[in-house]
């Protein structure tokens, strides 16, 4: 009789109450950062052709957009600045040094506290260097990721974490594990989550999940105090390891259907674990040239209201004094606690226009003049 009536104070507040309340049932000790978490991101904008100079300037557009506030921007620099990384968006797995465009990231990290912003940066922690062991990698399957049952490996991923930390930085992305590990993206597992013939260099011992919880936690120890984003991680096992977590696939800074279907939708259906599990991150607003602002504000109103977490990648050329007005206010909402946003017409459609955000209803088109498709 308890259970009943318990179940139904949930249900007179609603499904996305009673979704939350169950996502805190099944974590009940949270690792959740002290303050929101905001700032910027370089990769929907430079899409990896980023440098020092770039990483400078988006460092001091967040700061001078960000509130006049202790609670500081992240200027976070995504992919890109390792050694070996090329037009063809394939790097070297090696983490010990930055490439030509990056000669200095200690003092990088430097310049990006003096504009006024928290330095981050993105890994692939388990991408195999050129020169590495076959006994380390997840051979015969490939040569190009490293297997995390091997010793070796779980010392070079820690190293690598720690190596960022001693650099000075205070948020670490940590990319393309799950994908790594299993050889498939999630949609492509259906019944299998890996082809036949898969295995670790550890043998049958350990299950996947505990091979997975293992690389968490030797990342999240190696991070020490930093904050740590898991993108493209297992989303129940990061839970009380990470800050925050990738709930979605990328949103994009050329094409509005794409940030639609992965950000608006993400957000509406995964933001239940905000708070519960971790900080959710829907991704990013790209703030360019190439979508209309009167849709691009939207996504960016509806995540700075929203509570969850705001990253702006912010295209120079884009910066105009409409944009700037938009993006101080948006960043003010982020930089201070709000409450979870919810969306209200979400048993009606997977893009939900009606939300309840900081106590009152806003409505979005996502839908442009052109239609549903790109841009």
């Amino acid at each position: 009789a308890n259970h009943s009536r318990e179940g139904l104070v949930i249900a007179t507040k609603g499904a996305f109450a009673a979704l939350h309340a169950f996502c805190g049932q099944m974590c009940p000790n949270p690792r959740l950062p002290s303050s929101p978490v905001y700032g910027s991101n370089d990769w929907y904008w430079a899409y990896g052709k980023n440098s020092a100079d770039t990483v400078r300037a988006d460092a001091q557009h967040v700061a001078e957009l960000a509130p006049n506030a202790a609670n500081r921007p992240f200027a976070v620099i995504d992919d890109g600045w390792q050694p070996g990384r090329g037009a063809d968006t394939a790097g070297t797995g090696t983490w010990d040094r930055g490439n030509e465009k990056f000669p200095d990231l200690p003092g990088l990290v430097a310049d990006i506290r003096r504009a006024g912003a928290r330095p981050g940066i993105w890994i692939r922690p388990l991408q195999a260097p050129a020169d590495a062991p076959d006994a380390w990698c997840l051979t015969p399957r490939t040569r190009s990721v490293l297997d995390p049952t091997v010793p070796e490996v779980q010392q070079k991923v820690a190293a690598d974490i720690a190596r960022l930390r001693e650099w000075g930085f205070e948020l670490m992305k940590h990319d393309y594990t799950t994908y790594d590990v299993f050889g498939r993206w999630g949609f492509q597992m259906g019944t299998q989550l890996t082809r036949d013939g898969w295995t670790f260099a550890a043998g049958p011992s350990r299950t996947t999940a505990e091979v997975i919880d293992g690389l968490y936690r030797t990342i999240r120890e190696a991070a020490g105090g930093s904050l740590i984003i898991g993108c493209n991680t297992v989303s129940h096992l990061s839970a009380g390891h990470f800050e925050i977590c990738r709930v979605g696939d990328d949103t994009s800074g050329t094409e509005w259907a794409r940030t639609r279907k992965m950000g608006v939708n993400t957000l509406a259906f995964r933001g239940v674990q905000h708070g519960a599990c971790y900080v959710a991150d829907a991704d990013c607003v790209g703030v360019t040239t190439a979508v209309p602002w009167s849709l691009t504000r939207q996504w960016l109103d509806l995540l700075a209201r929203s509570g969850t977490m705001l990253m702006v990648s912010l295209a120079p050329d884009a910066l105009g004094a409409e944009q700037r007005r938009d993006l101080r206010e948006a960043l003010a909402l982020a930089a201070t606690p709000q409450p979870l946003g919810e969306p209200l017409d979400w048993h009606e459609t997977v893009y939900p226009e009606r939300w309840r955000l900081m106590g009152r209803e806003r409505r979005y088109e996502w839908v442009g003049a052109d239609g549903a498709g790109p841009p």
